[in-house]
Parts: C-alpha cells; sequence; structure tokens
C-alpha cells in the first residue's frame, strides 16, 4: 500500500498562513487544500509506472513481473489479431504503456553503477 503523504499539507498550511498575513486562517485553508492537491499527485506530470501496472510501489520483483506478465497476456496484441483494426490499435497503445511502464521501474530499481 501507498505511504500516505502529509508534508505538502502542512507546508502548504504554514506557508499560506505567512503569505496572507491579513486573513491568516483563510491563507492556512488555502494552502492547506493546496499541499493536499500536491500530496494527492493532482499535478502529477508523469503517469505512475506501478499504477499502470495495478500494483504498489512497495511491490517486490517477482510481484513487478507477475503484473507485467498477467498484463501482457491480457492485451497482447497477437490475442487481437483476428479483431478489428480499432481493437488491435488500443490493444498495441496498451501493451506500449505496459512495457514502458515495466521498462521505468526496472531503470529505478537497477542499482546505480
Amino acid at each position: 500500500m501507498r505511504t500516505t503523504r502529509w508534508y505538502g499539507k502542512l507546508l502548504g498550511f504554514l506557508a499560506g498562513a505567512a503569505l496572507l498575513r491579513a486573513e491568516p486562517p483563510l491563507g492556512a485553508l488555502l494552502g492547506l487544500l493546496i499541499g493536499h492537491a500536491f500530496d494527492a499527485d493532482w499535478f502529477r506530470l508523469r503517469d505512475d509506472p506501478y499504477r499502470t501496472l495495478g500494483i504498489s510501489d512497495e511491490a517486490n520483483d517477482a510481484e513487478i513481473q507477475q503484473a507485467w506478465r498477467r498484463l501482457m497476456s491480457q492485451y497482447h496484441p497477437d490475442k487481437f489479431a483476428t479483431a478489428a483494426p480499432e481493437l488491435r490499435q488500443r490493444a498495441e497503445k496498451r501493451t506500449r504503456e505496459i512495457n514502458a511502464a515495466y521498462d521505468r521501474i526496472q531503470a529505478m530499481r537497477r542499482p546505480a553503477r
């Protein structure tokens, strides 16, 4: 399970209260809301590779490979060879996303040399 982040809320609360000195409670509330948005990854620029594979970031290597194999067997384009072209294209796109997520996780976990 993903750990709950709290520091964005705390920093937002303090920064909001300090920046809106005329109305510290309002500033603190706004800062708390913005901090929550950052903690909840609302401003995330890239997709989470763990979410793409449907696993948590605490998953071990065997669980990651199992999730990758399960998704690849489900979305492999060869399974859609006789399907409509649009379904095959969707399967190919999803396969690229799954492989990219798996590769990103492997690169992040690879020891630095």
